[in-house]
Order: structure tokens, then C-alpha cells, then sequence
């Protein structure tokens, strides 16, 4: 089947809302954060800890599984589910972002975009047409369109062509997507121009997609209050009954406010990322474990918190194994984050419940930002 969102509540001062995503694989309730699995595995954790931490859905990539073991290889395993061995449901990214992050402007053209492997060097072509075909063999549960990525700085006449050119993507990608149990999501660009994301939006709504995504707005050089506006310039033209994605976000903060500008769904690399970088998400900010203050506190990242991380071991400990640069703390510090995300994400579903998400945040913020000492 298609995947269906069913709106449970709208929170009575914002416009964040409760709602559950039925899929192939489970329902869950919204809003959720999605970890990252580029190359089909969510780095160094097993499907079993995903589950422990209430994981839902989760990401793999479309460049990247194209490029290595190949989209062919997937399928004959079985799809993506089988091949990695995860009977969650899993969204695939076109590769747009990751394509454009390897190409030049002149190598982008109508057809599609041309660049060189990452890995090996080798010119490479990638269409709207062959992102969904890698797609509807990985047989994920959700496939996105392959849109353009412009950066934030781009101007208002780049950004214009970009998503008019975005638009005629969708609708080739949309034409060739035949996998009837794969839904599609349609995604909105056009950077902190307020009529070019209605245009987008408007357009993309028009096209009839199972989902919609806010793209463009994890940019390293993007503002924070760029990212709002997107947000705000976009959801109102989204359908009500369609689950809205914001795309490449994880900073708790940003989920907060995503969340109250009626965002459903995030993922970002950033738990995993800084894991293996030895720093940890708490309530009183990022911590660096590395930092020698650790070097004798025996107590958890987090006293309340109910990960197999914090239930079992110690600052101390994962301090010792970022020193002897053991890859056991890239895991441990892994799970904390990944289940601190996934936890916002539950509180913020009971404030919504509650009509207290404004409440919720300013205590979030006055933790999270009044010890800056545990920063990184």
C-alpha cells in the first residue's frame, strides 16, 4: 500500500500537530526523527538497538547505494528491508543533494546533471527518470523526487529557474515511478523567497505527490531564520492530510520549531556525526566527552535518561575510550543521541497532546541554553 497519514491533533496555539503514519512496515505517530543509514546500515548500530530506541523510519541514500553495491545487487537481495536486514520502514533520498554537492553549474542542464564519482573519479549522469528507477528497485517504503539543490546564497532569478526546472523533474520522475507499494514525495524549494516557495508548494500540491518535503534548508550557510521562513512560506499550501518533511534537520532546537510550524517527520546525520567526534547531546547543551573534567565523573551522559548508553556506562568510561580512540564510544555515544532525538520527539507529541508546546519549549530552551560551559 501507499502510506497514509491520519492528523490526530492540532496543538490549540500552534500549528503543530499529532497524527500517525501508516506504512508497509508499522504505524507511528508523529512527529518522529528518522536516523540516518546512508549505505544501508545506521553507522555501527544493529537493527535490534533501532528498535530499542523506538526508531520508526529511517534513511538510506540513493547516490550512495547506486554507486556501491548498486541498485541491482539490492534488489536481487530482496529490496532494501532484506539486504539490511530492518523491518521498519525506510525512505530513500533521490541523491539530489548529494550529486549537487559534486557538480557545476555548468554540468546541470535540462536532461539532467552530470559529475565524477566521489569514490573512483568516473563521470556519471543522473536523471529524474534513473533516480526513481534506483529507487523502485531499493524498494523502499517512501522514494523522493530528484529536485535541484541550490545554495541559500543563490539569487532570486537562479532560485526561480531552479525550481521551475525542479517542478518539470518532479512530473518526469512522478511518470516513471512504478513500484505501486513505494509512495513518492514531492519536494519544495525556492530559499527564503516567500512567493517563490508558494509557487513551488502550489505547483508541487498540483502534481498530486503522497507526501510533501521542505527542501533546501540545511545548507551550512544558511541562517537559522532563513530556515523558519521556508518553513512558514511553505506548510500552508501542504495538504492537511499529507505528511510534511523537513529535510536534513537535527539540532534540537530546529526540530522544536519545525514542530511548531507543523512539520511531522526530520532526519539528519548530525547524532551519529558528532558521536564519532566523541560529543553528546544533553539537555544542558552539547557535551565534548574528550574534555578532562570527564576524566573522573562516574555518572551517566544523562541521569534520566533511558538509553542502553546511560542505563550501563559512565562519562568517565566513554572519556576513556575517546582517549584509547576505542570505536565502542562512536557506538555508545551514538545510541545516546539518537535516542535524544527520537525522546524530543515523544515530548514534543505529549505537549501537542497536552496544548502546552509553547510551555515545553521555553523550559527546553532555558536548560539547553543556559549551561554553556558542557558546549562544544
Amino acid at each position: 500500500m501507499k502510506i497514509k497519514y491520519e492528523l490526530l491533533k492540532q496543538e490549540k496555539n500552534t500549528k503543530a500537530r499529532n497524527g500517525i503514519l501508516h506504512t508497509n512496515h508499522g504505524s507511528y505517530e508523529t512527529p518522529i526523527f528518522m536516523p540516518v543509514g546512508t549505505l544501508a546500515n545506521v553507522k555501527t548500530l544493529v537493527p535490534e538497538e533501532l528498535k530499542e530506541m523506538h526508531s520508526a523510519v529511517i534513511l538510506s541514500n540513493t547516490y550512495h547505494l547506486w554507486l556501491r553495491p548498486g541498485e541491482d545487487i539490492v534488489s536481487k537481495a530482496g529490496g532494501l528491508h532484506k539486504f539490511m536486514n530492518y523491518d521498519g520502514p525506510i525512505l530513500t533520498d533521490s541523491g539530489g543533494f548529494q550529486v549537487f554537492s559534486l557538480a557545476k553549474p555548468k554540468d546541470i542542464s535540462e536532461e539532467g546533471v552530470k559529475f565524477k564519482s566521489h569514490i573512483d573519479g568516473r563521470e556519471l549522469f543522473l536523471t529524474p527518470e534513473k533516480s526513481i528507477g534506483i529507487q523502485n528497485k531499493l524498494d523502499s517504503d517512501i522514494a523522493m523526487s530528484f529536485d535541484e539543490c541550490p545554495p541559500a546564497s543563490a539569487d532570486y532569478k537562479y532560485m526561480k529557474n531552479s525550481i521551475e526546472r525542479t517542478l518539470r523533474w518532479a512530473k518526469r520522475g512522478k511518470d516513471v515511478h512504478n513500484n505501486e507499494n513505494q509512495s513518492l514525495f514531492g519536494i519544495i524549494q525556492g530559499g527564503a523567497y516567500e512567493d517563490l516557495r508558494k509557487f513551488s508548494a502550489t505547483e508541487t500540491v498540483k502534481l498530486d505527490f503522497d507526501g510533501y518535503s521542505i527542501g533546501g534548508v540545511a545548507n551550512d550557510n544558511e541562517s537559522k531564520e532563513d530556515m523558519y521562513k521556508a518553513i512558514d512560506y511553505s506548510i500552508p499550501y501542504i495538504p492537511d492530510d499529507k505528511p510534511r518533511y523537513l529535510m536534513g534537520v537535527g539540532e534540537p532546537i530546529d526540530i522544536i520549531e519545525g514542530v511548531i510550524r507543523g512539520i511531522d517527520m526530520f532526519d539528519c546525520v548530525l547524532p551519529t556525526r558528532i558521536a564519532r567526534h566523541g560529543n553528546a547531546f544533553s539537555h544542558h547543551g552539547k557535551m565534548n566527552l574528550r574534555n578532562a573534567k570527564f576524566k573522573e565523573d562516574f555518572t551517566p551522559i544523562e541521569n534520566d535518561c533511558d538509553c542502553y548508553t546511560c542505563k550501563h556506562y559512565t562519562k568517565a568510561y566513554i572519556r576513556h575510550l575517546l582517549v584509547a580512540n576505542e570505536q565502542l564510544a562512536g557506538r555508545l555515544l551514538s545510541i545516546h543521541n539518537i535516542r535524544f532525538l527520537i525522546k524530543l520527539t515523544e515530548d514534543l507529541r505529549e505537549a501537542i497532546k497536552n496544548d502546552n508546546i509553547l510551555e515545553y519549549k521555553e523550559k527546553f530552551l532555558n536548560e539547553y541554553e543556559g549551561d554553556k560551559n558542557g558546549k562544544i
